[in-house]
């Protein structure tokens, strides 16, 4: 891991029956993106079998055959891996499909399949796969916990030749588009759209597209004003406008086949339609046309709500702000925006309810953001492998259509028939030459890209083909890792947040526990805990957020007796003497979890320790340093929290274990 090549480290391997194939590469069509599916093909190879694979721009009957083909059902970027008579085929109908096709040849030949067995099609089930890095231009990485950024440094921006690994990396798993500066566009940042940075944006963008991939920039909505010294940002002013189209004309010109812009507007102090009594239509429409031309797409973050809120009022609730401001615009978005929403309403809390944007809007393109990042799941110091969480959430059916009304569904364009959708993951990676600080939390990383573009995949089929390529085929590896990760999410729900109430953590870096951090401030995150129980009212009652879903959701969440436990607090206010469903009282049931959770954490730690010899020395050390620190923090957590709701209630443990 700690070589910089992350998963892509390919391993001898024991079944050998691809060797009959490895005469040669050949193929007729040539351009970046072969040539670059080419590099990784032979370099795999060289290590995998210890051969040198000759290339031939030409026919032949044996051997490997990468072709360009026309079959509609592969669409743009689908592949198609198989033996035929003498050959093994890689066939797309773009160098993007055989690309995507070599990357899965190569992980099943290091799962050890046999290569007369292989024969798999695929079309991304996502139209956009999207990795938003929220790097700075000093080099500082905002909720970054893997080092510094390698996209900046010193305002300056850099390429070299690991802007070439992560492009290798990135497209190994299928994504197709990278946002690489914060959504908080400040300072330097805002200057990346001049010639000052558009020379060496150009050149990465070049190593970029020869992989696949479309450069994207976050964009400051007030640069009319920053940057060309306009009194106004007023998205409806022509003369606004007319700076932004000359503007714009200047980036595409040095940055041919860039992808467009993620916009963070009104939100969080950030400039934005609101000031001038816009919608957030109007502001995202009017760029939008003017990037038409280009072929390029506006994407509006949905995350706008008050962030000077009053403590003492319960009847504003930010969770409902997304909804509020989005629904009533709803259709009125042009073709080539699209909407990106977070995974819930709040922000990448450990558990929350899904946002009810999705299934909401009907006449919208959506994007699914979640966050990789774990900026609120242990910092990449606790382990939380997050794809079991994913795909609960594009499991949930949005009861929007009589069938197709996943959320999956939904950002797959299968629901409305929108081709300007897909996920987007703020990126965990920095400088640190494993990439992910955390080795394992690179599994993150892996498993958001392959479930993007394969959003059919398990959590566990996904953290099975990463061991795989991580730490090879030993089965004890593989089981103690698996265990490892799978069981993670919830363990760190156990030892930390109850029954979906969020937000008991340390104000702004987020990191450690503290059950009041939040509960006096301006953001809207409070948990309402007293004497008699916690959670907030969020009932028809209440703040009425439960009444944004569609039925039977609505009804679900409306009541304590059906709503799922697992968001019970999110949705109301409960009494700590309720029983919960498995007969024990929600007090209990605070105490009982999290002293569970540390259990597991060093179940977690006794399974690493026994892999010692059988996984690289350096990883060893990095796993085992991360889950010691888990181990002494989950303690932290659980003394904490139990302490704190032992005070507030007064009602001791049942079992009489040690709270302070």
């Amino acid at each position: 891991m700690n070589d910089g090549q992350a998963w892509l480290n390919y391993r001898k391997v024991s079944e050998v029956s691809f060797r009959k194939y490895l005469t040669g590469v050949y193929f007729t069509d040539e351009d970046d993106v072969i040539r670059s599916g080419l590099k990784e093909l032979i370099f795999a190879i060289g290590k995998m079998y210890t051969v040198t694979l000759p290339t031939d721009c030409g026919a032949a009957d044996s051997g490997i055959h990468l072709r360009i083909t026309d079959r509609a059902v592969l669409g743009q970027e689908g592949y198609h891996i198989h033996a035929e008579d003498h050959a093994f085929v890689i066939e797309g109908n773009t160098s993007r499909g055989i690309l995507y096709g070599i990357f899965q040849l190569l992980r099943r030949l290091q799962a050890e399949a046999v290569a007369d067995e292989i024969n798999e099609q695929k079309v991304p089930d996502q139209p956009l796969r999207m990795l938003n890095h929220w790097d700075n231009m000093d080099g500082s990485i905002e909720r970054g916990y893997s080092g510094q950024s390698f996209f900046f440094q010193d305002n300056e921006v850099i390429v070299n030749e690991r802007t070439a690994d992560y492009a290798r990396l990135v497209a190994s798993i299928g994504i197709n588009g990278v946002v690489i500066n914060n959504v908080n566009v400040k300072h330097a940042a805002t200057y990346l759209i001049t010639p000052r940075y558009l020379g060496q944006l150009r050149k990465m963008q070049q190593i970029y597209a020869s992989y696949g991939i479309k450069l994207f920039l976050s964009l400051n909505f007030a640069a009319p004003i920053e940057l060309g010294g306009l009194s106004t940002a007023d998205p409806l002013s022509g003369e606004v406008k007319t700076w932004w189209q000359d503007k714009l004309e200047e980036v595409f010109r040095e940055l041919p086949g860039f992808g467009g812009f993620l916009i963070k507007a009104d939100s969080e102090g950030r400039p934005g339609p609101f000031t001038y009594g816009r919608t957030h239509a109007d502001g995202a429409n009017m760029l939008a046309e003017l990037v038409e031309p280009y072929g390029a797409l506006i994407i509006w973050r949905c995350f706008v709500y008050n962030c000077q809120q009053d403590w003492r009022d319960r009847v504003t609730d930010r969770a409902r702000a997304g909804y509020d401001h989005f629904k009533p615009l709803d259709g009125t978005f042009r073709g080539n925006v699209i909407l990106q929403i977070k995974n819930g309403p709040m922000d990448f809390q450990v558990r929350e309810p899904v946002s009810p944007l999705f299934g909401g809007l009907t006449a919208t393109n959506q994007i699914l953001e979640v966050q990789i990042a774990q900026e609120y799941t242990g910092q990449q110091r606790h382990v939380c492998y997050l794809v079991p969480m994913f795909k609960e959430i594009l499991g949930f059916h949005t009861s929007c259509a009589e069938q197709n009304d996943t959320v999956a569904d939904i950002v797959s364009g299968k629901t409305f028939g929108q081709v300007n959708c897909g996920m987007a993951a703020v990126a965990n990676t920095g400088n640190d030459p494993n990439w992910t600080g955390h080795d394992l939390a690179a599994a993150n990383f892996y498993g958001f890209g392959r479930l993007s573009f394969d959003t059919k995949l398990s959590a566990e089929e996904i953290a099975s083909e990463w061991i795989s390529l991580t730490f090879g085929n030993d089965p004890e590896v593989k089981a103690a890792v698996l265990w490892i990760l799978m069981n993670s999410w919830k363990v760190y729900e156990h030892y930390t947040s109850p029954l979906g109430i969020g937000w008991m953590v340390n104000p702004n870096h987020h990191y450690g526990p503290n059950v009041d951090g939040y509960e006096y401030d301006r953001w809207g995150t409070y948990h309402r805990a007293d004497h008699r129980g916690i959670g907030v009212d969020r009932s028809s009652k209440g703040t009425g957020y439960s009444t944004q879903y569609r039925e039977p959701h609505a009804s679900r969440f409306e009541s304590i007796e059906t709503c799922p436990e697992e968001l019970l607090l999110f949705f109301h206010y409960v009494e700590y003497t309720y029983r919960l469903s498995n007969g024990k009282t929600l007090i209990q049931h605070i105490y009982d979890t999290h002293f569970e959770g540390v259990e597991e954490v060093d179940e977690m730690v006794h399974l690493w320790q026994s892999l010692e010899g059988k996984v690289e020395p350096a990883s060893f050390e990095n796993v085992k340093s991360r889950l010691s620190h888990q181990q002494q923090h989950s303690r932290e957590w659980r003394d904490i929290v139990n302490a704190y709701f032992f005070r507030k209630s007064g009602i001791a443990d049942e079992l009489n274990r040690p709270i302070f």
